[in-house]
């Protein structure tokens, strides 16, 4: 006899008692919870599903393609794109939307060479790996910036091959910001004409046009395609993502499929329609405005937070314009109430929209605490 019994009930219970405490204490990734979507969750009743192109017409209509084409233009306009030559759709995530920006590389130089730093999100590799493209790490510096040197050196190496770059804005621990300005440069003065940039803009490039002054990353500085998530500053329920790209870059490898009466332009064949509602519904609500806002609140906790940690003597820094604080690695019992994303000999703190100057309070009490007892704990007994 099959049902749903109370067991399973207080499983559930227990699931949602579990997921809203670790929501409720962690700083360590970049994932925005003070959302409400409230208004729209009669829309989970509906198998939305998004398959196709958006820019094109489908016949299966329980979709969201009219929305998704606005989320996609918000974007288009924030990055500065050609208003007559973008495309793009809402991913599942960063990770995807950075294979579509190499995937549209790949077919546009199929012998091209790819060159990212090592401070690159750890899921190029893997899409490189999926794409088979032929590919080149760049040493970065302190900051986690490329090392542009070092680029201009290898490029020079292999300059018969056309050059892709995946350039970083905004890496996975230290938020620092590869310059498109003087990647481009660099390009054109190894006389380079064959070369693609696409950027990862996972989480700074949802604020990247607000910052003072404003580092070169998108299409007015040279780029052909850019990636952002979504579920991070944004805030979503569900992970999603945006690409925007040159529509004449996309057009070439788009491909008619009678079956759903569309284009086969994205990766997926069926995707998710419920991403593209919730990312219009909470740009509709910011507006520019409201997310410049959202980033100058983030920007004021990060500067309040490097100076806390800094009077406890913590060697705490940041990045220009980053929301992301950077510290020795914590003991063991901070990292884990806080959730705190560590890699090698460093921690750090991502201060989310979300994130109060209160939680920076208790932080930096634990943390005191904390060194206090690891002092203690070693101190000779005689």
């Amino acid at each position: 006899m099959s049902g749903f019994s109370e067991k399973d009930k207080q499983k559930l219970e227990q699931l949602e008692i579990a997921v809203k405490g670790a929501r409720d204490s962690f700083l360590g990734y970049p994932v925005s919870k003070d959302f409400d979507y409230s208004e729209i969750l009669n829309f989970l009743q509906y198998p939305i599903n998004n398959l196709g192109d958006p820019f094109e017409d489908c016949t299966y209509k329980v979709q969201t393609h009219e929305l998704e084409r606005e989320v996609v233009a918000f974007f288009a306009k924030l990055f500065r794109a050609n208003p007559k030559d973008y495309w793009g759709y809402v991913t599942n995530g960063g990770s995807e939307s950075n294979l579509y920006g190499l995937y549209l590389a790949r077919e546009m130089y199929p012998k091209g060479m790819v060159y990212y730093s090592e401070s690159t999100h750890y899921s190029v590799k893997k899409n490189l790996h999926l794409l088979n493209i032929p590919s080149i790490v760049i040493r970065s510096t302190e900051n986690g910036e490329m090392d542009y040197e070092d680029f201009e050196n290898t490029v020079k190496m292999n300059r018969h091959k056309p050059v892709i770059v995946l350039s970083t804005f905004g890496t996975t621990m230290k938020e620092a910001k590869d310059d498109v300005g003087r990647i481009k440069s660099i390009l054109k003065n190894l006389a380079i004409h064959d070369h693609y940039i696409h950027v990862d803009g996972a989480l700074s490039g949802s604020y990247g046009a607000f910052m003072n002054p404003k580092p070169a990353f998108d299409f007015k500085d040279g780029i052909d395609s850019i990636s952002i998530s979504g579920h991070k500053f944004i805030g979503s329920p569900m992970p999603c993502g945006v690409i925007v790209a040159k529509k004449s870059i996309r057009d070439r490898i788009s491909n008619g499929i009678a079956y759903i009466g569309s284009l086969d332009t994205t990766i997926t064949g069926s995707r998710n329609g419920h991403g593209p509602l919730f990312l219009w519904y909470a740009i509709k609500k910011m507006g520019v405005d409201g997310l410049k806002a959202r980033y100058e609140k983030s920007l004021e906790t990060a500067r309040y937070c490097e100076q806390r940690l800094q009077e406890i003597g913590v060697n705490a820094w940041r990045n220009p314009n980053s929301i992301t604080v950077v510290m020795p690695k914590t003991p063991n019992s901070v990292k884990n109430k806080w959730q705190l994303a560590t890699e090698g000999d460093i921690s750090h703190i991502i201060c989310m929209p979300n994130v109060s100057k209160a939680q920076i309070d208790e932080f930096i009490e634990d943390l005191t605490m904390a060194d206090q007892n690891e002092e203690e704990e070693y101190a000779f007994d005689f």
